[in-house]
This record gives C-alpha cells, sequence and structure tokens, in this order.
C-alpha cells in the first residue's frame, strides 16, 4: 500500500501537476492522521475497558472485605451488649436489700460482665493495599473514595473508646488482685478452671459476695456499664451504618 502511494506521488511530481501533488499529500496526510486517531481510540478503548474490568475486581473484593467486617463487629455488639446488661444485673444485685445471690449467679454475672476485652478488627487487606498503591483512585464513585478513604480514621476513633472501655474494665478486675476477693473462685464457679484451664477447682472457696458491699466496687461497675453503652451508641451503631451505606455504593458500582 505505501508503495503504491509512493509511486502515484512521483508520477505526479514528475508530470508537472504540483499543484495535484499537494492536494494529494494533504489527503494522505489526512488519511494517516485519521489512521493514528482511530488507532488512538482502539486504544483508549481497550484501556478504558481494562480500568473498568479492575474497577470491578476492585468493588468485588471491597465488599466481601466489608461483608465480613460487618460480620464481626455485629458479633462485637452482641458481646459488649451482654456484658453491660449482666454488669447492670450486678448494680441492681447491690441495690437490693436483704437477698444475697448464691456465689455461683454471682461469679457468672462477673465472668460474662468483665471477662472480654473488645478490639474490633475489620478485614482491610484490599483497603490497605489500594491506599498505599494509589489503586483508589481508580474507583469511578468520587463519594466511595472519600468514604472509603475515611474509613481508616474512623478505625482509629473506635479503637480510642476500645482502649478507654478496656480501662474501666481493669479497674474493676483490680479489685480482684488482692487477697480479699477471688478470682479462682469465678472460674471454678464457672467451669473455667476445669473446661479451659485443665487444672481441679481449688480446695479453698473465697466468697465474692462482699463486693455486693463495696461502694468502690459499684463505682468501678458504673463506670464501666456507662463506657460499654456509650462504644455501642456513640461507635459501634454509627459504623454499622457507615458499613451498610458503604456497601449500598459498593453494590451500585457493581451493577451498573
Amino acid at each position: 500500500m505505501a508503495k503504491i502511494f509512493r509511486n502515484i506521488r512521483q508520477g505526479l511530481f514528475t508530470n508537472g501537476r504540483f499543484s495535484s501533488y499537494v492536494v494529494y499529500a494533504v489527503g494522505e496526510i489526512f488519511l494517516v492522521v485519521i489512521g493514528i486517531l482511530i488507532a488512538l481510540a482502539i486504544n483508549n478503548s481497550n484501556e478504558t475497558r481494562k480500568m473498568q474490568e479492575r474497577e470491578q475486581i476492585y468493588l468485588a473484593g471491597l465488599r466481601d472485605e466489608f461483608h465480613i467486617s460487618k460480620m464481626k463487629l455485629e458479633e462485637l455488639i452482641r458481646v459488649n451488649r451482654k456484658s453491660y446488661e449482666d454488669a447492670i444485673m450486678i448494680v441492681e444485685l447491690i441495690s437490693q436489700e436483704g437477698t444475697m445471690p448464691s456465689e455461683k449467679a454471682f461469679s457468672e454475672l462477673l465472668f460474662s460482665s468483665f471477662a472480654f476485652d473488645l478490639a474490633f478488627n475489620p478485614n482491610n487487606s484490599l483497603l490497605n493495599e489500594m491506599i498505599s498503591s494509589g489503586s483508589l483512585r481508580e474507583l469511578s464513585d468520587p463519594e466511595l473514595r472519600i468514604r472509603l478513604t475515611n474509613w481508616i480514621s474512623t478505625l482509629e476513633d473506635i479503637s480510642k473508646q476500645e482502649r478507654e472501655l478496656a480501662v474501666q474494665r481493669e479497674k474493676v478486675l483490680d479489685m480482684f488482685r488482692s487477697g480479699e476477693n477471688s478470682i479462682r473462685t469465678i472460674l471454678d464457679m464457672t467451669g473455667v478452671t476445669g473446661d479451659q484451664i485443665g487444672i481441679a477447682p481449688g480446695r479453698e472457696e473465697i466468697s465474692n459476695l462482699n463486693l455486693l458491699r463495696s461502694r468502690e466496687f459499684e463505682n468501678n461497675v458504673l463506670l464501666f456499664i456507662l463506657a460499654s453503652q456509650a462504644t455501642e451508641t456513640s461507635h459501634y451503631l454509627p459504623l454499622i451504618r457507615e458499613i451498610d451505606s458503604i456497601l449500598s455504593q459498593l453494590k451500585a458500582g457493581i451493577e451498573k
């Protein structure tokens, strides 16, 4: 094809038809430009298709991560709620006059209230990789990009609240570090010593019921309840709503 065009140009030029040669040359340049533009359009179309395919992979991966994170958070909310509800029952026992629970019942409440630390550990592997590599900009939804960026700082706020809750839990547990009260009694009464630790129950049972007459214990339990409820209402529940919103946007991006 190139040889044919070259022969035509030479023929026009040697025959003295210079004006025709100019017109032909311009036409040839125009055809070359058109060809380049078509090639660029095809290349851009392929790049756009590849970007869209990558975006779909990212969206699907993020959807799976946030779905797992939501299930983890829902379980954490359940554990936290059980803890402070049982702690409320302890405070109600303190308020009652003349009636004392059994050592076993009190031990079970103490264990379920204060035995479990809370730490939200979301699945962020893909998101962290996208942020560090700059791949987050490949998501076409600008609002979603902002939300995903803000997600990391939101998790830092959650961690601060969980640390504060852990401090309040430790203040209650500190009352069992002296010789007046017994963690062993709690573990024996709840079956932890035998089922989990694998040791026999203690030979001497030290009662913890005296804690129900301790103002310091009551104060610490109340502060723990307030911190637990604040963790749920001001942090976990808003975070669940944010996850639902992010999942909705991810779904919309996948389906478009």
